[in-house]
């Protein structure tokens, strides 16, 4: 069995059943796969190690690649061209059958499906399994039971099928067939606990496909976008709704770990977790663009994950069913993502105090109030309880948004986060305090404003910058304007923008700050925000249309894009980047309304 390597971060695509996420290349290998959850260990790490474990179907010799999601799905189509004709490979990871709406993906199979079709000439094709278990470091033994070729090893059974006869060898299998016109050629490839295991059932393959293709309709069906891009509105949350733990309702930033930021490897996290943040902003995004969300479930989730947090500092991350410990360690059996490590699980941000995420829980809860009524009590407590914690913790230097693991500072978005805690509490009035707690936290948040003006100005640079009497640019005060805390027309802010403009953007791409080698995607979103919030419609709408043809193939964003290579960068999908394609598409929106 020859040796293969894995594709760069833009060649997967992204298979998802509520549960877990896949990544398939462009040459037809699964690369990615944890099945039993998001942040469980993997049975296929390609991704990160050539030995790491794969399961490719393909063409036996050269091909071209088309593929597509079918519509409305995150069910993958890739049709492979070769000179002997061309065969189609339809990819997903199976839904819960029989089941609808925003029921699906709560009780998933665990299937991963793979069907083979032939549509013109006589195509040669191979296929390679390769399971390997607890990120690459265990290999069993395929035993054949009956039909099915049955891997177990720390505690994970898996069982695969096929149409077509395999060969196997120890721990691995291959097959070669050759696919005529109209012919079709199934696999399939189940997951259970060894421990609480399901008999191998006899799967049909294209029946569980249309159902999944069908199960994803009826849930993107509920979402009734009335704006402007309805189609790429409706496949980012799509793409959102496949980052989803189902159960919880939790939203995980990316599906994978340690892919790099940069081409020579660093800062390779884990971010198969959820942060605060991302969920309240994913949540609020979802909902404007007419998501009938569950807001009422997703909060009390939030609310008991979180706890009584009493003084201390609100935990800014949670494992996908609430975990608080993600302690942080790094796996020397990977690596690394083309060779690029390190590889690690666990991520130790969760330690960190971050401010902002104060602002961005209650941001949300403002934004889908309506939903929130009446409001239950264990909610109430918790946006409460975010509110006290700006009101008596704005003051302290935090870790920023960045996540900065050295020293902490003053950053302007934290204090900023705070006054959104703040000000958004207001709002509420009674519905979260006494006529007391809103005077006090009126108090604090004009506190907290004044020294943001003071302080977060610098009149040297002319800008907004990183921190406290910092002379850095960095592109995260481009949030100002979209959470209202200052008019993006008001001269400090269009100055800052501009600033921004010339120092930190590059063909669209806006960097984080000035020594940073590649553009951060949803900071590029950003500016079109506020490109759009300064009354630059028409430009704002230039660069948000260049900023979407950035994406994959099939409309995908990682974290970051080379300034150079224009190859992405980082975990993938990332949530944060199709947050924010979704939110800059809204603003659009709002932007070529008629004035009231």
């Amino acid at each position: 069995m020859h040796a293969v390597c894995a594709g760069r971060i833009e060649d997967y695509g992204y298979l998802a059943d509520g549960r877990s996420g896949a990544l398939v290349g462009r040459d037809g290998s699964v690369d990615w796969w944890c099945p039993s959850r998001f942040d469980a260990p993997s049975i296929f790490a390609r991704l990160l190690d050539d030995d790491g474990g794969h399961w490719w179907i393909r063409p036996a010799g050269d091909f071209q690649v088309e593929r597509s999601y079918l519509r409305n799905t995150l069910v993958l189509r890739t049709v492979f061209t070769t000179r002997d004709g061309s065969v189609a490979v339809t990819d997903a990871l199976a839904m819960d059958s029989n089941v609808r709406g925003h029921e699906i993906g709560r009780n998933p199979p665990g299937l991963l499906l793979r069907l083979v079709e032939g549509l013109s000439g006589h195509v040669p094709m191979v296929m390679s399994y390769a399971p390997r278990f607890e990120y690459g470091r265990v290999r069993a033994h395929l035993d054949l039971r009956g039909e099915t070729l049955v891997a177990r090893a720390t505690g994970t059974t898996l069982g695969m099928t096929a149409t077509v006869p395999v060969h196997r060898q120890r721990t691995e299998a291959s097959a070669s067939f050759t696919v005529d016109p109209g012919q079709r050629e199934s696999f399939s490839l189940a997951y259970s606990s060894t421990y609480h295991e399901r008999e191998p059932m006899p799967v049909d393959v294209p029946g569980t496909l249309a159902e999944t293709a069908e199960g994803w309709r009826s849930w993107i069906s509920e979402h009734n976008y009335p704006g402007q891009y309805p189609e790429l509105v409706r496949q980012n949350v799509m793409i959102l709704g496949g980052l989803t733990y189902q159960s919880s309702g939790a939203y995980v930033a990316a599906a994978t770990t340690s892919l790099p930021v940069r081409p020579e490897g660093h800062d390779n996290y884990d971010y198969r977790y959820v942060w605060l943040r991302d969920f309240s902003l994913a949540m609020r995004a979802l909902y404007q663009a007419a998501c009938s969300l569950e807001a009422e479930r997703l909060f009390r989730w939030l609310a008991e994950a979180i706890g009584d947090v009493g003084r201390q500092p609100v935990p800014i991350m949670l494992g996908v069913e609430g975990e608080h410990d993600l302690t942080e360690r790094e796996l020397d059996v990977l690596t690394g993502h083309l060779v690029r490590g390190p590889v690690l699980i666990g991520n130790d941000a969760w330690r960190q105090r971050q401010q902002d995420a104060l602002g961005q829980v209650i941001d949300a809860a403002w934004v889908l109030r309506d939903s929130l009524k009446p409001m239950p009590d264990d909610v109430r407590r918790l946006l409460r309880s975010l509110a006290e914690q700006a009101a008596e913790t704005w003051r302290l230097p935090d870790s920023g948004m960045w996540e900065a693991r050295g020293e902490k500072r003053h950053y302007v978005t934290s204090k900023v986060g705070c006054w959104m805690a703040l000000d958004r509490a207001v709002r509420f009035g009674t519905v979260l305090g006494s006529a007391a707690d809103l005077e006090r936290w009126a108090a604090a948040r004009d506190e907290i404003r004044a020294a943001i003006l003071q302080q977060g100005w610098n009149p040297s640079v002319g800008a907004f910058t990183r921190a406290f009497g910092s002379d850095v640019l960095d592109a995260s005060v481009l949030v100002l304007p979209i959470i209202g805390f200052i008019p993006a027309a008001d001269p400090r802010m269009r100055a800052t923008i501009e600033r921004i403009e010339q120092e930190l953007t590059t063909d669209g791409l806006v960097r984080r700050w000035p020594d940073e080698s590649a553009g951060f995607v949803i900071c590029s979103f950003w500016l079109v925000e506020c490109l759009a919030l300064a009354g630059e419609r028409d430009r704002a709408a230039a660069l948000f249309e260049r900023l979407v043809g950035r994406a994959n193939d099939l409309g995908l964003f990682a974290e970051q894009i080379d300034l150079r290579t224009g190859e992405q960068l980082g975990n993938f999908p990332q949530a944060f980047s199709h947050i924010g394609l979704l939110s800059a598409a809204l603003r659009l929106t709002e932007a070529s309304m008629p004035a009231p």
